[in-house]
């Protein structure tokens, strides 16, 4: 079966957890970011994996492919959902995309390393033409509990970036600030469990990552 790619409108080492709130059956989100891009492609929406990225890919089908996935979700930007694909196509699951989950827009300047310490910084500073740590944020998680609405007591695999992944986190732990960003810049393609009840998070698990170089 092939993947139809469907539009919506619409950190640390850290072990799992056996915390249950209100009920035996969790939502249980993968978060998936994705693997290695060609940083070279100038197009942030359209960039595609290297060739090392769409091999390494087949890490996330051996993480997923026992774990009863319901539905996939992705942000629309080629290197999130080509990372998944693999995976979707063996369970015979469509993706959904939603433009909430995409990467944090970025202005000219907007990736070197003192701005990136000045964005963690202040959650609302953003340059020209670029999004704060706060504009990521609040998209992003409005994204994310439509989906636990939408999938109670379902498995779930999102499709996602290092920035937009991380303003997730924070959002949960707002200790998880510029060092945990740096900690997991790297990790490429990067698997994350959390499990929810309702829409309170309970428990994170780290599944996988692969080490590779990001180019800032």
């Amino acid at each position: 079966m092939k993947t139809e790619i469907i539009s919506a409108e619409v950190v640390v080492q850290i072990e799992a957890s056996s915390i249950v709130v209100g009920s035996d059956i969790l939502t249980k989100v993968y978060f998936v970011r994705h693997a290695q891009p060609l940083h070279s492609f100038a197009d942030d929406r359209t960039r595609p994996l290297t060739e090392e990225g769409y091999f390494d890919a087949k890490v996330v089908l051996d993480i997923l492919m026992d774990k009863n996935i319901d539905t996939f979700y992705s942000s629309p930007y080629k290197r999130s959902v080509d990372t998944i694909t693999g995976a979707a196509d063996f369970l015979g699951k469509n993706i959904i995309t939603d433009e909430r989950l995409r990467e944090r827009e970025s202005g000219p300047g907007g990736n070197n390393i003192a701005i990136l310490q000045l964005r963690w910084s202040d959650h609302d500073y953003h340059e020209d033409d670029g999004e704060s740590i706060a504009m990521v944020q609040k998209r992003n998680i409005e994204a994310l509990n439509s989906i636990l609405k939408e999938n109670r007591n379902r498995n779930v695999v999102i499709g996602t970036h290092g920035t937009a992944l991380s303003t997730i986190l924070n959002y949960y732990d707002n200790n998880f600030e510029f060092a945990d960003f740096m900690r997991i810049i790297d990790w490429m393609p990067y698997v994350l469990e959390l499990d929810f009840d309702g829409t309170e998070l309970v428990s994170i698990q780290e599944h996988i990552h692969l080490e590779k170089i990001y180019s800032i």
